[in-house]
């Protein structure tokens, strides 16, 4: 099984920012399994939740 990306943002936020973090705890409290994951090539943090079968 896969994940699907719902986001992505820069690992350059501001000191005592989290967007990814923030924006995971959001989908997380609508009942979606979101969760955050570093993408070195990219350098940003993605925010992710598992791929059904059908996307």
């Amino acid at each position: 099984m896969g994940t699907k990306v719902l986001e992505q943002f820069p690992a350059g936020a501001p000191r005592g920012s989290w967007p990814a973090e923030e924006y995971a705890a959001r989908r997380r409290a609508e009942g979606e399994p979101a969760a955050v994951v570093m993408d070195l090539e990219s350098d940003a943090f993605l925010v992710v939740v598992p791929a059904h079968e059908n996307d």
